[in-house]
Order: structure tokens, then sequence, then C-alpha cells
């Protein structure tokens, strides 16, 4: 008795906590969709600040090239080959011209900053620059620009119409934490970090390239304060055992600025009790509560799955029943499970996922890379999670990096990574998942067991049953997912090519190559479109995507946003194989892709010939 109200209490005590979060009214739909995201996630504290912007309207010139005339060319082209270079006088008597028209064009030139002011005539380092690409630059013209400050992202950048100024009746978030406004001003910034921000503020206005310069910036009028309206979401992840501090501009989360806050609370230099009225006693509370919610998720999954094998008892020889009797859950018990273990690995037709504390040699050997093998030449998705301690350099038995590399070399027919290896840790679960039809749970280290020399009264259960593999499979893909998106966030942030290549890999391994296009369009990264296409390929081939999923037609619709120069050999047979695929099955859906807009860009991008006709292109891909 005394029991049951002490968990009556501690359940209580959980639940009015839940209730006295400090979470603002308007902010609760967003805290909603935070949670639902996984099931690891839970929100403690959620408010709304306004913080500072700062705008000045500045002017900026242009300078843009035209092409040369026929007599700019020759004077240009003689100053850099002749040696040594020919005074005008010098010019007009080789052409035969009175002197005053060369003259007259020099004068021209030396305006544009073409040729240098001194005698004989001599090419200025822009002249010549402009000159490789048969131009001269012009007189430069003035635009009008407004310069933002961002003490949060820590940012400078330019739009062409300015922010309006409006009254937010919010607490001020430098009334919390002190915001060191470290950018240079506007008027100190050096004219080449002023390029660079008018650049990656996504202005067709400094475009180097196509000789189109600014050459100088000013201010025009007084700098105006701009009020914004920020949510700080304080998260706590049981997964990862770790709180975090995510700061949001609309939907969009400000990366920087979270970040920053999250070093502040780390080294103790703001207080979540002054900032969103939440003490440390309850953000403790919170964390028990919830990682022992989680836990108990966690063991009454595996104990209902306990159950239903002891309410399926089955006599077991030393060989294993190859066939899947669906809606069982079977316990095997020492020799049966390295059997089986081989015997359901082998089943697989598009999807293995494995979760083993550690991994080492001694499983994953010569003969076990060859099993993994053959399933990459059916083109099977293999993601291998390991790692039990909380951080990565805290593990006694780290993976070899002689095995994680054998692992990683396996790949499918088309180059694609089958296996794909990650520590997850601060996990001690041995799970197995096949197809998400096939669940394999219990005490057995599936990647560092010893063999089965010896009995060791391991148990595992093999789970047929529909709606816990689906359980099981949630719990295991969702670690995956967090770390596919940890990988795309830190790509995004350095720009590392190889890092979202991995993460997209991590998306199509799980059937999620729309999150993975998702991103890619949100992001106007293109570069990765022909990274995409193979996974798509290889989603058609498995049939985990269907010819008439919607996100080919949004990938077509990405192409008119690619350059010629950017089409790339990879891009144009990626197209090919991909609507080669549709239509091996169904040669209407892909010729209904096809629309005229489409067939366009296939011809503008040298996907297809201007020859080719749709049903021709559809017949020879097949």
């Amino acid at each position: 008795m005394f029991q049951t109200s002490c968990v009556y209490m501690e359940v209580s005590l959980m639940f009015l906590a839940s209730s006295a979060k400090p979470i603002d009214d308007n902010l609760k739909n967003w805290v909603d969709e935070i949670e639902a995201q996984s099931l690891s996630l839970s929100v403690l504290a959620a408010r709304q600040f306004r913080y500072s912007l700062r705008q000045t309207p500045v002017e900026i010139n242009i300078k843009e090239p035209r092409q040369f005339n026929v007599l700019e060319e020759f004077i240009i082209r003689a100053a850099i080959e002749f040696k040594p270079p020919p005074t005008e006088n010098e010019l007009a008597s080789v052409l035969g011209l009175d002197s005053v028209f060369i003259q007259t064009t020099t004068a021209t030139l030396r305006l544009l900053q073409t040729l240098s002011a001194t005698s004989p005539i001599t090419v200025t380092p822009e002249g010549r620059l402009f000159y490789e690409k048969g131009s001269v630059p012009q007189p430069p013209y003035p635009v009008q620009l407004n310069a933002i400050t961002d003490p949060l992202s820590d940012k400078i950048t330019f739009q062409s119409e300015s922010l309006n100024e409006t009254v937010i009746n919010l607490p001020d978030l430098a009334d919390f934490i002190t915001i060191d406004n470290t950018i240079t001003d506007i008027s100190v910034l050096p004219l080449e970090e002023i390029q660079k921000s008018i650049q990656a503020s996504g202005l067709a206005l400094h475009m180097p390239e196509e000789g189109k310069i600014v050459t100088s910036c000013k201010i025009v009028a007084s700098t105006q304060k701009i009020w914004r309206k920020i949510s700080l979401f304080v998260i706590f992840d049981a997964l990862e055992d770790k709180l975090s501090i995510q700061i949001r501009s609309g939907k969009q989360i400000l990366e920087s600025a979270s970040n920053w806050l999250e070093l502040l609370h780390t080294e103790g230099k703001i207080s979540l009790q002054a900032l969103c009225e939440l003490p440390t006693e309850i953000i403790n509370f919170e964390r028990e509560a919830i990682l022992k919610q989680k836990n108990t998720e966690i063991e009454a999954r595996l104990e209902n799955i306990r159950q239903k094998a002891l309410e399926n008892p089955a006599k077991f020889s030393n060989k294993v029943d190859n066939s899947i009797v669906v809606g069982e859950a079977i316990q095997l018990r020492d020799g049966q499970i390295s059997q089986a273990f081989s015997e359901v690995l082998n089943s697989a037709k598009s999807q293995v996922l494995i979760y083993s504390p550690w991994v080492n040699q001694t499983v994953v050997n010569e003969k076990f890379l060859t099993m993994l093998q053959k399933l990459a030449n059916r083109r099977v998705w293999i993601l291998i999670g390991h790692g039990i301690a909380r951080r990565q350099e805290d593990e006694d038995k780290p993976i070899p990096p002689e095995v994680e590399k054998k692992l990683r070399a396996i790949k499918t027919p088309d180059g694609l990574p089958s296996v794909q290896v990650f520590w997850l840790g601060d996990s001690h679960v041995k799970e197995v998942i096949v197809d998400k039809e096939i669940h394999l749970c219990g005490s057995h280290n599936w990647l560092s067991y010893r063999g089965n020399y010896l009995p060791r009264g391991e148990s595992v259960y093999k789970v047929t049953i529909p709606h816990q593999v689906q359980e099981a499979y949630e719990f295991l893909a969702n670690r995956f997912q967090n770390h596919a998106q940890k990988l795309w966030e830190n790509a995004l942030e350095n720009r590392d090519y190889k890092l979202a290549v991995e993460s997209l890999y991590v998306w199509g391994a799980l059937n999620m190559e729309d999150i993975a296009l998702k991103e890619i369009q949100q992001n106007n990264w293109l570069e990765l479109l022909p990274v995409w296409l193979n996974l798509a390929l290889q989603g058609l081939r498995s049939k985990n995507i269907q010819a008439d999923s919607a996100i080919f037609k949004t990938a077509l619709s990405l192409l008119n946003q690619v350059s010629i120069e950017e089409i790339t050999l990879q891009l144009q047979q990626g197209w090919r194989k991909v609507v080669g695929a549709i239509a091996t099955n169904n040669p209407q859906t892909a010729f209904n892709l096809l629309s005229d807009e489409v067939w366009a860009q296939f011809i503008r991008l040298n996907i297809v010939q201007d020859k080719d006709s749709p049903k021709d292109f559809i017949l020879q891909h097949r």
C-alpha cells in the first residue's frame, strides 16, 4: 500500500511539474510540433522575447562591363603585347590614324580605369581582367540598399527593401543577456567584406565572374533600431540525456544564436530561472521523470515481447525453422541465436537496422563481411549503430578503425555505401530489425559476442508481430534520423559537401528520400541533386519508392534553377537512369512526367538532344 501511494505521489508530481511548465500560450502549437518530431524530446520551457536589429541605409556603386569596340581592343592588345608598350602617337602612326582618335579613346579607357594615367600606354590589372573577358567597364552607377546588422546571428546582410518599424510588447532579451555587438561598424568595414556580405545576401549586385563589381559603399542616412520577435525553447532529449536551448525566428532555427546561448548556459553566465522562470530543481525533476518514463516504455515493450513468447512456446532443436510465422514472438537461446541472426540477415530484401553496443573483429570477420556484401549486391541498405558511453571519447571498447573501414567499403552495384556505421552511444539495447518485418532483441551482443563455442545463458526474442516490430523500428530509426539531422546541420554550417552526402545516404537508407529532397530544395544546395537521384534510383529498383511519387515532380521543378555551367555528367546520367527506371514498369507515368516544360529543361541542360522526343527517349532508356 505504501509503495502504491509513493508511485501515485511521484506520478502526480510529474504531472504537476508538466502543468507548471513556463510555456507561452501562443507557442503551445510549436511545442507540440517539436515534441512530435521524436518520442525522446520534451520541451521544458517556451518563451517569446524581442531583440533589436540595426538598419543602416547605404549607397553602393556598381561597375559593369560592356563589349569593347575594335579600336579599344587594338589599343589594349597593343599595350599588352608590344615590347616596349607604345605611346599614343606611335600607335596612331602604326594604324595610320590621326592621333586625336587614339588620344580620345585612351582618355576614355583611363576614365574607366582600364589604362593607367602614365605614358606609354599601360593596362591596369583591372583592365587585364576585363580584357580577358572581351569587355571594358562602364562608368559606375549607384544602388540604394539597407544594411541589416543582426547581433544574434553576428552577421550583416543587405536587402533592397527597408524593414518596417513595429511595436512589440515583449520582454527585451538584452535585459536578461548581455548581447555584445561585436560586428564591425558598417562605416569602417573593408570593401571586400561588404562585397562578400552582398553576395551572401543573394543579391545579384556583386558578381565578379561576370565582371559586375561593387566598387564603393557609403552611409546615406542614420541607423534605425528595428525590433524583432524571437522564441526561446528549452528542450530535453531523453535519448541523449541532454538539455539544449533553441532560438527561433518564426519557424527558422537560428543555429548560431542557439549555440551561443547554450555556451553561455554551460559557462553559468545565464540563468534559466531568470530567463524563462525555469529553476534547476524543476529541470532535474523533469529530467528524472522523463528518463524514467522513457525507460519504462522500453521495458514495457520488451516485457510485452517476453509475454508473447511465453504465450507461444516452441520446441527448438539446434536447427532453426526458416519459415516466418506472422504474429509470433519466439524465444531463442544460445546456439540458436547466431544461426537465426544469419538467416534473418540473409532474408533481407531492402533494409537492415542493427544496434550493438560494441563491434569487434571476432564477429565482423571475412565470413560476415562476405554476407553483408551479398546483401549489398541485392541493393540492401544496412545501418549499424553502436556505443554504450554517453560520450564517444569515453568508450572503453571503441570500434576498431580497420573494422569500420571494412564495413564502410561495402558498396552496392551502383557504388552507393550499402553499410553505414555510426557511433550513437548511450544505449545498451541490442536489436536487429529487417525490412520492418522481423525484430530480434534480447541480451545477445550482435556484433561483439565471442561466437557460440560455449553456452552463455543468453536469450533473444524473434518477433514478427507487426505493431511491435513497428514500435521497435520507429524507436531505432529515430536515432539514425537524429544522427542524419545533426550531420546535415553541421554540413550546412560549414558548407561541407562530404558531410551533406553522408546525411543524404542515411535518409536514403531510412526511405526518407522526400526529407532529403526537401532539405536540398530549402537550402538551395543543388550540387547534391546527383546524389539524391542515385538514392531515388535505388528506391525505385527496390520498390521502396513508387513510380508516381510526387517527389519526382518536385525534383524536376528544380531543373530551371540549374545553369548550363552547373550541369554535370552525373546529373544528366542520373535523370536518364531515373526516368528509365520509372519507364521500365510504368512507361505512361514516365511520359506524364516529361511535360513540355520539363522536356525544354532536359534539352537546355543536354540531358536529351534536340532531335529526341519524349516517346523515343523513354523507349531508349527503358
